[in-house]
């Protein structure tokens, strides 16, 4: 019998998962088109590796295994899996079609609500993914400066301007590395340090699980203009989730341009560049950011739904009540435990819970975790990405299984026994390089391009 969201004697059995895998092998690069999706994010031999369907904040496997996800599709879903208002809108616009030969009303309808909702938000282009609209940010500030260089801090998509500044960096151009520099959040030396007189942008998640302090993000802006540069948020993860108008709204600091995915259409593709007028109007004429499936109507029927639930239902804050009971839960947990090095951190409606390495290698200790909340019926990789649907009793579920787990990991920390409890290959990181790496352009000598300085940590 398939496992239930239960404290399950067994781990769930996943027969279909490696079928399914064993044929993807050698057919689809790393095998899945999402590295957060893939295998190596999960402990080999327990975790299931294919989901077939999903309701509210549930999910089953291909072999008929019920989880309790917190991943929710790797951010997408602000309400939840099947949720009927956004269903019958995608159903409804079906009816009529998917994509036309010319514009559709609904690309000014979901254009206005943006609008409405987000600061700053003068003029609004869609597209399908968060990368698409963070390089054509890049490039519209390019264009806007007549500078080249950009500084970044998170992560911002697969595009060479960024991916040139990971260990993943293979197919990019030299000369195209030499224009990405890195800074540190909430550090304003870094940001200046990586500063010179050809930058275009300095581009940011505006808040991951560190919240700002001492008005970072206002230095930046206050630095920005003083410099004539753009300043661009990513805001994937906080668009629509940390607030309506996302992390501008809640900190009361307006970037140039904004980029929006993941929340804004409950799943379905689509992604959101917005912004000052005299910049984004370049797209007009002197910037070419255009797409086949920019105006795909099903997403912006999505879109426009999501939207309006997110603002009727108050969403936001029912994320951030549901979210600080998690992680107070949790970190409450782990105090009475004295586990030290276990923490829940970030902002309520996103946390994520770190390992301090003093216990032993993160990662193993992650995947200790990870393989006993699979068994009790829960989809976790670090993170709580909540959704309108999560109830109480998922998290009272949840935090009762926390306690057992962390009770066993802390045990086996003690004994040094965590690799040899797992029953898998432990997962594996994503990035082998995660911070501190070209943070400082260098002056270009005489007849030779610019450099950088490359750091690089440990894996």
């Amino acid at each position: 019998m398939p496992n239930r969201v239960a404290f399950n004697p067994d781990y769930p059995r996943i027969a279909e998962s490696d079928a399914l895998h064993a044929r993807a092998v050698g057919l689809i690069p790393a095998t899945t088109q999402t590295l957060a999706k893939g295998p190596g994010q999960y402990v080999k031999g327990v975790a299931p590796k294919y989901l077939r369907r999903g309701k509210g904040c549930r999910v089953w496997d291909v072999d008929g295994n019920e989880y309790l996800d917190f991943n929710m599709a790797i951010g997408p879903l602000s309400l939840g899996y099947a949720y009927p208002a956004v269903d019958e809108a995608i159903r409804a616009q079906l009816l009529d079609g998917i994509t036309f030969s010319q514009m559709h009303p609904l690309e000014v309808e979901v254009a206005e609500r943006v609008r409405e909702l987000v600061p700053g938000a003068e003029m609004v282009r869609f597209s399908k993914t968060g990368c698409d609209v963070t390089s054509a940010a890049v490039r519209l500030a390019r264009a806007f400066t007549g500078r080249r260089k950009v500084l970044c801090c998170g992560y911002h998509g697969w595009h060479d301007w960024y991916i040139s500044v990971t260990d993943r960096s293979g197919g990019v151009p030299s000369d195209v590395k030499d224009l990405t520099f890195t800074f540190n959040y909430n550090d304003m030396e870094s940001v200046l340090d990586g500063l010179d007189d050809d930058t275009a942008c300095v581009i940011l998640e505006p808040v991951a699980f560190e919240a700002p302090r001492d008005s970072f993000l206002l230095q930046l802006r206050h630095v920005c203009d003083e410099r004539g540069i753009v300043l661009v948020f990513d805001e994937m993860w906080t668009g629509f989730r940390l607030d309506l108008g996302g992390a501008q709204a809640r900190y009361g600091v307006t970037a140039d341009l904004a980029c929006f995915s993941k929340a804004v259409a409950n799943g379905m593709p689509l992604s959101v560049l917005t912004g000052r007028r005299e910049i984004m109007h370049l797209c007009e004429r002197d910037v070419f950011f255009f797409t086949t499936f920019g105006g795909e109507a099903l997403s912006l029927a999505a879109a426009r739904a999501t939207l309006d639930e997110l603002r009727d239902r108050g969403v936001p804050a029912v994320l951030a009540e549901r979210g600080k009971r998690l992680k107070d839960g949790v970190n409450e947990i782990a105090r009475a435990l004295g586990m030290d090095y276990v923490k829940c951190v970030g902002l309520p409606c996103r946390t994520l819970v770190t390992f301090d390495e003093k216990a032993g290698p993160p990662l193993h200790l992650k995947s200790l975790v990870q393989q006993e909340l699979v068994k009790r019926g829960i989809l976790w990789s670090g993170f709580h990405n909540l959704s309108y649907s999560h109830t109480d009793d998922d998290l009272d579920h949840a935090l009762a299984a926390y306690r057992e787990v962390f009770a066993l990991l802390d045990d086996a920390v003690r004994r040094r026994e965590v690799r040899a409890l797992l029953r898998g290959a432990p997962v594996e990181p994503v990035f082998r390089k995660t911070s501190h790496f070209n943070v400082k352009p260098r002056p270009a000598a005489p007849g030779h391009g610019d450099a950088h300085d490359g750091h690089f940590l440990a894996p």
